[in-house]
């Protein structure tokens, strides 16, 4: 992913927020932060590669852009579509029930402030969009949201700077114990979801 950002910049920057965006699990929280880092000018020694604030923005523009594909599946699709799409995201249907009865229980403030609550935050355009929820609100709490998520986690990387590579160099081996430990979670998550979406699909084919 560093090699991508360094060298696709913010192209990559807004296609990886926007995948994530949509729920694909891509690692954007750590590609918006290593861009801040390279924004800082201290990973490479120049201070043209990246702008921070262009970072914020086009980081806050492929959110908003994946949200709003999030949405326009769930609006003009309706749940027949989502169910469809969803399993190519890993999306079951308990997920999409969870998240309506969330959006069901906090409103239009769901599409705000789900967005920085982990799993919520990537099927509450869905939601918004089952529940007919106004386009303007929807992109205006989006656009709110995405913006705060997007500037924080810039900044953050931004403040590291050249702390960057010694952060990751000091923790080289619990940094590799940590990503092995990554991998089985996210073997162990897949396992369990397609277990879940197996047995979701065969207990609907026998009723």
């Amino acid at each position: 992913m560093e090699h991508f950002l360094a060298t696709w910049g913010y192209l990559a920057l807004f296609f990886i927020t926007l995948l994530s965006a949509l729920g694909i699990p891509v690692g954007s929280e750590v590609a918006i932060a290593y861009a801040g880092a390279l924004a800082s000018g201290h990973l490479t020694g120049r201070h043209d590669h990246l702008d921070i604030i262009l970072v914020a923005i086009v980081a806050s523009a492929g959110e908003v852009a994946g949200s709003s594909c999030g949405y326009a599946i769930g609006r003009f699709g309706g749940r027949s579509l989502v169910e469809r799409v969803g399993k190519y995201l890993m999306l079951t249907n308990k997920d999409l029930d969870r998240a309506e009865a969330w959006f069901d229980r906090f409103g239009e403030s769901a599409v705000l402030f789900g967005r920085f609550i982990p799993l919520v935050r990537s099927f509450v355009s869905v939601a918004a969009g089952l529940a007919e929820m106004t386009l303007a609100k929807f992109l205006l709490f989006t656009t709110i949201a995405c913006s705060i998520w997007c500037v924080g986690l810039s900044l953050m990387g931004y403040a590291l700077g050249a702390s960057w590579n010694k952060v990751l160099t000091d923790f080289k081996d619990a940094g590799y114990l940590a990503a092995g430990v990554v991998v089985v979670v996210v073997a162990v998550f897949f396992a369990h979801r397609l277990r879940t979406i197996r047995a979701e699909r065969a207990s609907g084919s026998r009723s």
